[in-house]
């Protein structure tokens, strides 16, 4: 079994030259201390399944290993500033400190304290007189360094307590040496603000309760922000660490991390740890304060060690194996043998030397032989010790790097105790073990100077920082949230402005143009025959042919292909850009063996455009990146013809001039005939929708309706939305193409989300509320956040290390808690941005049901758009939101297949059969 402590022994001490008798039988006598690397792996595993417990809402109850949340969600990120008091109560002294952290003079934390006696008959009297007490120093303190200021306090007390909020803590039970009673199961921030209310002449804020363990991990966490692990080895022995929230079943929510406190010194307390327990564990466990508690604790920690040792020693000398068998009052008496002494016994040089005064003082007089043993057996109890944490460590460590998923886990621990300080061996033979056990793991040590006060004052000072970050942030996200009041006063306005544009006196002036798409009926399941369908939108351009069958057995057959335009035709000649089109007719037509017979056409031509008849449309301005010349103010269709003539290779009826929302409208009219309205929300944003001709001034005739193309993104335009419009949305507006214009659109369409999110981001990042105050090169980039990542981040599947993925792909390195702030900067934009699409449509219906008169309206829209289509939340909202403001329609929502392509057959199929029935 010993395989490991083998290694170090012989070598250990300098003067091993004794009997080879006594050191054998040492090590046969303690032969139940030395641990293999076996067992410790199998204990390291077994304290693993104990965390697992610890945090889970179903064994939590009976788990001996508490793993309490602590409600530290942060570690230090340097930014922290401010005057803060911290109290240290967990030993037999009791500390009080005054801490001024300073960020900008290279983090200097400047630090006074005075350390007050806790009497033992205050350690065991009542709860009130103990805090009677620290109110007492606290009072002392404050009257002579800080006079009259009032400053926040973190309260330092290590013991272990359950947490529902940073400054509450509800003591479990009582370790150590402490014994007063009455606090058990009782908030000791209460009872300290009680005594201090008492005594009434001061005044202290509480901010923070922390575990001296948290504080170790806080300290070193303001100098290395690597450092993610707590680790105490003194007088008691506890971790902490940062787990991953969605893995604390005791606390709601599951973004982002929280600091959990194991309490590991109550492990083995259900008995997992009997199979290596020794005679001396438990003797020392009888005569405790607190029997069959603490039961890790007391094997391995500074206030048992040395006990241990002497129960060991007076076993030996009983038998005869010391000392000539002489036992001694002082031998006999507990706490006469101190860890100090073992740590004085195994120091290198001076050692044996040590080991002869100290034995002197009991009265054994010892032999060089018995120095010798004394030696090895404080050897073997402390290097048990050691080996015993690593082997806990070890599990925390491995857990970490299973919650982060990375094959090598490099990380800083921060590490405080008399025992791992003082002790000459000590921390060697720890981080030695560790290796062995855990070489997956590339750990950093660092020592914490006044971890549990200077700790308390960070945890207060970082709680302080984020409270207020806290703040800043909600008071900045606030300007995007939009009450339903505010919601019925954006549809009140758009109906206005639809009023203006269908108006024939204001027409003109209106910034939502209400264009009329002489598309005067939706299909009625009759349309019958060969179409061809052109779609010019962006860089490509398709050609169509759908085969629309009427009948029983209602079809639509599609064929398409699919040609770039180059960037010099965009922006060439009109000729130039029409000849091409055609030219890629020409190569569609022979591809598919239909050259010959006139086909009627419909033309998907999506840009701004006022039509005079339904193959009619006179370009008004070219937009995304189109230029050609000789195009605005001319007919697109007559350009058409006239290209094809110039070809002189085949001939087209050219029945149709169509706007692609109407042609969204249209596909899904053709499977729901309630099918009335058309939205597209993806890049762009539009409206279109069935008007009554009477409602539209513009155009003689007063039967029937008409679809109207409401061009709706330049709703605002005219300052009507200028209430709503946050400073990030006019920087938007400002750096774009089209400054001034498409306001409404830039709020709410995909093209223009993630500009909105990049600018919060910046203006985040500036305030130092996000990736440590740093701007990266990545996040200046206009056009860097796609709207598909904001899709990505607001997924609900999407863990944090997903999100800290995608940001990693931006170039943008953020912690956890960026990544949180990141999600939900999109959310409250895309909420914004549904909800702002959803009062518009409201409008839409509303103006519908109120054309006919109607008490319920049932419609259906016909919706397409990337942004709809493919982000995780954006129509929920936007349904619930047009249900809210208009309670009186019914409106259902149909996703919409290619309404630019079979859309704008089905618009050429209806114009071909009305102009039939009109011949006829």
């Amino acid at each position: 079994m010993g395989q490991t402590c083998q290694r170090g022994w012989g070598t250990e001490t300098e003067n091993s030259i004794q009997p080879p008798l006594t050191e054998s039988k040492i090590d046969k006598y303690l032969y139940a201390m030395r641990l293999s690397d076996e067992t410790l792996l199998d204990i390291m595993n077994r304290f693993k399944k104990e965390m697992k417990n610890g945090l889970s809402r179903d064994f939590n109850p009976t788990a001996t290993v508490k793993m309490l949340p602590t409600f530290v969600r942060s570690i230090p990120d340097g930014s922290e500033k401010g005057d803060f008091i911290a109290l240290d109560l967990g030993g037999s002294s009791f500390r009080i400190l005054r801490v001024q952290v300073n960020h900008e003079q290279n983090q200097a934390v400047h630090m006074e304290s005075e350390v007050y006696d806790t009497p033992e008959n205050i350690m065991h009297g009542s709860g009130s007189q103990l805090f009677d007490h620290v109110a007492e120093c606290l009072g002392d303190f404050m009257e002579k360094k800080i006079k009259d200021k009032k400053l926040p306090v973190g309260f330092t007390f290590s013991f272990p307590c359950r947490q529902s909020r940073i400054d509450e803590a509800i003591l479990i039970t009582w370790t150590k040496r402490f014994k007063a009673s009455g606090v058990e199961g009782t908030d000791v921030v209460k009872l300290l603000d009680k005594a201090i209310k008492k005594r009434g002449d001061y005044d202290a804020n509480i901010v923070a309760v922390v575990n001296d363990t948290v504080g170790t991990m806080m300290t070193c966490g303001y100098d290395d922000q690597q450092c993610e692990v707590g680790l105490i080895i003194g007088t008691g022995t506890n971790a902490c660490y940062m787990e991953e929230l969605r893995h604390i079943d005791l606390v709601e929510g599951d973004e982002g991390r929280m600091c959990v406190n194991t309490e590991w010194g109550a492990f083995g307390d259900d008995g997992a740890l009997e199979d290596i327990r020794t005679e001396f564990d438990r003797e020392i466990d009888r005569g405790s304060l607190n029997p069959g508690k603490q039961l890790f604790e007391k094997m391995v920690s500074g206030m048992y060690l040395g006990e241990l040792v002497r129960l060991i020693l007076v076993k030996m000398a009983k038998e005869g194996l010391l000392f000539e068998g002489r036992i001694t009052p002082e031998l006999l008496t507990r706490g006469k043998f101190n860890t100090s002494d073992v740590s004085a016994i195994e120091k290198n040089k001076e050692g044996l030397h040590n080991a002869k005064e100290i034995l002197t003082r009991l009265g054994v007089e010892p032999s060089d032989d018995d120095c010798v043993a004394v030696q090895h057996v404080c050897t073997i109890v402390s290097f048990r010790s050691a080996n015993l944490v690593a082997a806990t460590l070890g599990a925390i460590l491995s857990r970490l790097r299973d919650n982060k998923g990375t094959p090598r886990l490099r990380t800083t621990v921060g590490v405080d105790g008399s025992l791992y300080k003082t002790h000459p061996q000590y921390s060697r033979r720890f981080h030695k073990t560790l290796r062995r056990l855990v070489p997956d793991c590339d750990v950093r040590f660092l020592l914490s100077e006044s971890g549990s006060g200077k700790g308390a004052a960070m945890v207060t000072a970082v709680a302080y920082r984020l409270a207020e970050q806290h703040r800043q942030i909600e008071e900045t996200l606030a300007h995007f949230s939009l009450t339903k009041e505010m919601l019925l006063e954006v549809k009140k306005r758009m109906r206005a402005e639809m009023e203006l544009g269908l108006g024939k006196q204001t027409h003109d002036k209106a910034v939502v143009k209400m264009l009329p798409s002489f598309v005067r009926s939706t299909p009625d399941g009759t349309e019958n025959g060969d179409f061809l369908a052109l779609d010019l939108g962006g860089t490509n351009f398709r050609v169509l042919l759908v085969k629309i069958r009427s009948g029983k057995k209602r079809s639509v057959e599609m064929h398409n292909k699919i040609y770039a335009i180059p960037i010099e035709i965009m922006q060439g000649t009109g000729e130039e850009l029409f000849d091409h089109i055609v030219s890629c007719i020409s190569d569609f037509l022979d591809y598919m063996g239909i050259k010959g017979p006139k086909m009627p056409l419909g033309f998907t031509f999506s840009f701004p455009c006022k039509q005079t008849s339904l193959d009619a449309g006179i370009l008004i301005t070219w937009t995304k990146g189109f230029k050609a010349t000789d195009c605005v103010g001319h007919d697109v269709a007559t350009l058409l013809r006239e290209a094809i003539k110039r070809r002189e290779e085949f001939d087209l009826d050219v029945v149709a001039v169509v706007n692609d929302t109407v042609g969204t409208m249209m596909t899904c009219a053709y499977e729901e005939p309630t099918c009335e309205v058309g939205l597209i929300v993806g890049t762009g944003s539009n409206a279109c929708y069935m008007e009554e001709m009477k409602n539209v001034e513009t155009l003689e005739g007063n039967q029937g309706q008409m679809c109207i193309n409401m061009e709706w993104g330049a709703f605002g335009d005219n300052g009507c939305l200028d209430d709503i419009r946050t400073i990030y949305d006019k920087l938007v507006d400002e750096f774009s193409l089209n400054s001034g214009k498409q306001r409404y659109e830039k709020m709410i369409s995909g093209m223009y989300l993630g500009e909105i999110v990049r600018n919060i981001l910046i203006d985040f990042a500036k305030r130092g509320f996000l990736f440590r105050g740093q701007i990266s090169e990545p996040l200046k980039t206009r056009g860097l956040f796609q709207t598909k990542y904001l899709s990505q981040i607001e997924s609900d599947r999407l863990a944090l290390l997903q999100v800290r993925a995608i940001l990693q792909q931006l170039g943008l390195n953020s912690t956890c808690d960026d990544s949180i702030l990141v999600k939900t900067v999109c959310g409250v934009v895309s909420k914004r941005a549904a909800q702002l699409c959803g009062a518009g449509m409201a409008a839409v219906v509303d103006k519908i049901r109120e054309n006919r008169g109607l008490d319920r309206l049932n419609v259906t829209v016909g919706v397409d758009g990337t942004l709809y289509k493919l982000h995780p939340h954006f129509s929920r909202i936007m349904h619930q939101t047009v249900k809210e403001l208009s309670p009186k329609c019914n409106v259902s929502f149909l996703l919409s297949e290619d309404g630019s392509g079979k859309g704008a057959a089905l618009i050429t199929a209806v114009g071909v059969r009305l102009r039939q029935e009109m011949s006829s």
